[in-house]
């Protein structure tokens, strides 16, 4: 019987592991399909308090992990196939190798993956171009063109971010009206740096080793064209990982994990979560690394009450 099983290593998951393990709560982290988080995906990360000079973002998660060892914590990487929760505990996960967990208490921080085109493209030039995080990335492309693709609130909000750095930001969107609120709406198309192209859909990023522009396929008339960019944004939302979850904690109609008040509490005694898998509205790693340490805190006091 484990004190703490946290599932997920991200910049939440690693925090909560640093807190717990200097707790003495000798905690054991499921690491996950991918170790480290989508910050591993990142180039440079130059928004993380006390890198002046920017850092790697593989690099930075490893140091959160070395930092989390350094204190005793335990790391498999492994996957969680299931779960099985209970008012106070034991906890008990499944594996996918079908080794079986249990533990007093547990930290939810699979975060959440952003939604993509699927495209080939998209995969092979992911940090060389390819962002799906203006607020992470924006900074990069100063007076230079980009694009954004989406047409709800999330691409109204990239789109605008954007204006402060790049020369250009082209819009682009699959329907012929955005279904973004209106106000959202009405300040992308009032902004002068803002081009809009409707009922149109990217089908190819173009460049070989970077972003150098993007095909642009007409839907009504079938027409393509080129256009010219360094940045490729998808704005097409977020999807928490928390399918496993389901049925076992209470989620919003988003599969997001609701929490009670400003603690990192779920709707099952002993169950804490942080991070993105939580948090639909900043999705940042300074927050998500916040909110891993307030589960951790919360379940250390958890655990002492309820031991």
């Amino acid at each position: 019987m484990k004190n703490l099983l946290i599932i997920g290593s991200g910049a939440a998951g690693l925090t909560a592991a640093v807190y717990a393990s200097r707790a003495n709560l000798a905690p054991l982290l499921i690491a996950g399909k991918l170790p480290g988080g989508l910050l591993t995906q990142t180039s440079d990360v130059e928004n993380y308090p006390g890198f002046p000079e920017a850092i790697n973002g593989f690099e930075l998660m490893m140091r959160f992990q070395q930092q989390a060892q350094r204190f005793g914590t335990e790391i498999l990487n492994e996957s969680v196939a299931s779960v099985n929760f209970t008012n106070k505990g034991p906890h008990e996960i499944t594996l996918g190798s079908g080794e079986k967990f249990e533990a007093k208490a547990l930290i939810i921080a699979t975060g959440a993956s952003p939604r993509w085109l699927g495209l080939e493209s998209e995969k092979r030039l992911m940090t060389k171009g390819v962002s799906a995080c203006a607020t992470c990335d924006g900074a990069f492309y100063r007076n230079m063109p980009v694009v954004v693709i989406g047409g709800g609130d999330t691409a109204m909000e990239e789109a605008l971010f954007l204006t402060r750095f790049a020369s250009e930001v082209t819009l682009i969107h699959r329907r012929d009206q955005f279904r973004a609120s209106k106000i959202m709406s009405e300040r992308v198309m009032k902004n002068p740096k803002v081009k809009v192209i409707l009922n149109s859909a990217v089908d190819e990023i173009l460049g070989e080793n970077e972003v150098e522009g993007v095909s642009v396929k007409n839907l009504v008339n079938g027409e393509k064209s080129e256009l010219k960019c360094k940045g490729y944004f998808a704005a097409l939302g977020h999807s928490p990982n928390t399918e496993i979850f389901k049925g076992s904690v209470d989620m919003n109609e988003n599969g997001y994990i609701v929490l009670k008040g400003n603690s990192s509490y779920t709707s099952v005694e002993g169950v804490f979560a942080a991070g993105d898998c939580a948090d639909h509205v900043y999705r940042q790693a300074v927050t998500a690394a916040g909110m891993g340490c307030k589960a951790a805190i919360d379940a250390e006091r958890w655990l002492e009450a309820n031991s």
